[in-house]
C-alpha cells in the first residue's frame, strides 16, 4: 500500500520485484547524499581575512573580472584557503585591499596610496583598474617618464645595489658612510673623467659611475632619481659635490659624495 497526497493506492509485487526496488532506491539516495558532498553550496555573502584586514564581500563582485585572481580563486575548481574561523585567507597586504574592492563593486578609483594599489591591482591581475591607475599623473609619471629614462641609464640598478654594499662595508662602528659617485650625460663628458677616474683607481678608491646616457634628463635628475630609490628601500641618503681640494676644478661637476646615516 502507498499514499499521494490524499489518496491511498494499493501495489503488488512479487518477492524477487521488492528486493530489486529497495536495492534501486538505496543507491539512488546513495548517489543524492555524495553529489550534496562533493558540490557544498556556496554562500553570496563571503568573508576574506586579507593579511589581518577583514573584508564582507559576495562571490559575484570577486568574480567581476574574468581571468583575474581574484575570480580564479573563488570559482568552484580552486581549493580555498581558510583561516582559524573559517574566513578566506589571502596572505596579501590588507591595508590596500579595501581601494581594489570598491573598484570591483563601484568601479571607484583610489584617490590615495595610488602606487600601493596600483601594484595590489597588478597582483590581482584586475586589468581595467590597473589601466586606469596608469593613466593617473602618480604612475604615468613614474611608468612612463622616470622609469622610462633610467632604462636608458646603462648599469643602473646593479650601481644602484653597488653603492648600498660598498656604504655598508663602511658602516662597522660609524655613525655615517659615503660614497663617491661620478655622472657623465655624453660621451664627451665620459672622455674628459677619464683620466681623474684613472687616478682615483690609482689610490684604490672607489668609485661608481652612471652614464652616458641618451635621453633629455641632466645630471641632477639622475642624482636625484639615484637618492629617491635608494631611499625607498629604508637608507637615509643625501648627495653633495665631491670637495676634496686634489680634484681638479674641470672634473668639479661630475663627482659626488653619497652620505650614508646609520643613527
Amino acid at each position: 500500500m502507498g499514499e499521494r497526497g490524499s489518496h491511498r493506492f494499493w501495489v503488488y509485487f512479487s518477492p524477487g520485484c521488492i528486493v530489486w526496488l529497495l536495492s534501486d532506491c538505496i543507491h539512488s539516495v546513495s548517489l543524492l547524499h555524495s553529489s550534496r558532498q562533493s558540490c557544498p553550496l556556496v554562500s553570496p555573502v563571503v568573508e576574506l581575512n586579507v593579511g589581518g584586514e577583514l573584508y564582507t564581500t559576495t562571490v559575484s563582485t570577486l568574480r567581476k573580472v574574468p581571468g583575474s585572481k581574484l575570480a580564479e580563486m573563488f570559482s568552484s575548481s580552486t581549493k580555498a584557503c581558510l583561516d582559524a574561523e573559517g574566513r578566506f585567507f589571502i596572505d596579501r597586504p590588507g591595508t590596500y585591499f579595501g581601494p581594489v574592492l570598491d573598484y570591483l563593486r563601484s568601479e571607484q578609483l583610489p584617490t590615495q596610496h595610488i602606487l600601493e594599489v596600483y601594484r595590489e591591482a597588478q597582483f590581482y591581475e584586475i586589468k581595467p583598474l590597473v589601466k586606469l591607475l596608469e593613466d593617473t599623473p602618480q604612475i604615468f609619471g613614474e611608468q612612463v617618464a622616470r622609469k622610462q629614462f633610467l632604462l636608458r641609464v646603462p648599469a643602473y640598478s646593479e650601481n644602484l645595489e653597488l653603492m648600498v654594499r660598498l656604504a655598508r662595508a663602511e658602516a662597522v662602528a660609524a655613525r655615517s658612510s659615503t660614497v663617491l659617485v661620478c655622472v657623465v650625460r655624453t660621451e664627451e663628458e665620459a672622455a674628459q673623467c677619464a683620466e681623474a677616474l684613472r687616478v682615483f683607481e690609482f689610490e684604490k678608491k672607489s668609485v661608481v659611475k652612471f652614464g652616458p646616457w641618451k635621453a633629455a634628463p641632466q645630471v641632477k635628475d639622475l642624482l636625484d632619481c639615484v637618492k629617491m630609490d635608494i631611499a625607498a628601500q629604508g637608507y637615509q641618503v643625501y648627495y653633495e659635490h665631491y670637495s676634496e681640494r686634489t680634484l681638479r676644478a674641470k672634473y668639479f661637476n661630475y663627482f659626488y659624495t653619497f652620505l650614508f646615516i646609520w643613527w
